[in-house]
């Protein structure tokens, strides 16, 4: 039975879910994330799984880029947090070029929003602070797996996960691994997309004006209107 080769460029959709004016932007980057956030939550997770994805771009010393999914585990005033393994290729890279670029991909609301910004480590505090939320089993993960580096078969990882598993029964305190912690993503940009018909799409950036990047305060922050 012969199966027809999908052909991307017949593959459109007109976006007329919503508009972006400047009058319905809220006053800084936080509280306009924050409620887009929320409305994505809204969809439920059989709409819209995992809202918190997103995107991010990194480039390594050769300037080769990669991009990957992670998930996003907080925002605050100060930006953006995540958490990886910091021997991992992302983590390689950031550690060569701080510089970073973010992707929420918000499709079933035709919407987006792009971040570009640097990263620094979050303190061991605040590391161990939300690795003690994480499951029991995404704690022992967070060792077993040396994240990006070449491995002969997936039996490897298996066989250490239940090593530790004996080791740390569901229940007992696991010690956060040395090589494992979060980011912060200082913003320099943020910017909301929203799809319209006729590609003719809403594109608002906040870009900072100044030293600040507080993301909770309008002053630091210049609005502008991009041409889709």
């Amino acid at each position: 039975m012969s199966i027809d080769t999908p052909k991307p460029a017949d593959m459109r959709i007109s976006y007329d879910k919503d508009q972006l004016l400047e009058s319905e932007l809220a006053d800084t980057p936080l509280a306009q994330f924050t409620k887009w956030l929320s409305e994505a939550v809204a969809l439920g997770p059989d709409t819209l799984i995992e809202p918190n994805a997103m995107v991010i771009g990194t480039s390594d010393e050769h300037g080769q880029v990669h991009t990957r999914s992670v998930l996003l585990k907080g925002i605050d005033e100060r930006g953006l947090t995540f958490f990886t393994n910091y021997g991992s290729r992302k983590a390689q890279d950031m550690q060569s070029h701080p510089g970073i670029s973010v992707t929420f991909p918000w499709y079933p609301l035709h919407r987006q929003v792009n971040v570009v910004g640097h990263v620094t480590k979050v303190s061991r505090e605040e590391s161990e602070a939300y690795f003690r939320t994480r499951p029991h089993g995404s704690q022992l993960g967070a060792i077993v797996s040396a994240q990006s580096s070449i491995i002969d078969s997936r039996e490897i990882l298996e066989t250490k996960m239940a090593e530790l598993q004996a080791q740390y029964p569901e229940g007992s305190q696991i010690p956060m691994p040395d090589f494992w912690g979060g980011y912060l993503i200082t913003v320099e940009s943020m910017e909301f997309w929203q799809g319209r018909r006729s590609r003719l799409h809403d594109r608002l950036r906040f870009i900072k004006s100044g030293e600040s990047s507080n993301l909770g305060e309008a002053s630091a922050w210049n609005v502008v209107r991009v041409s889709p």
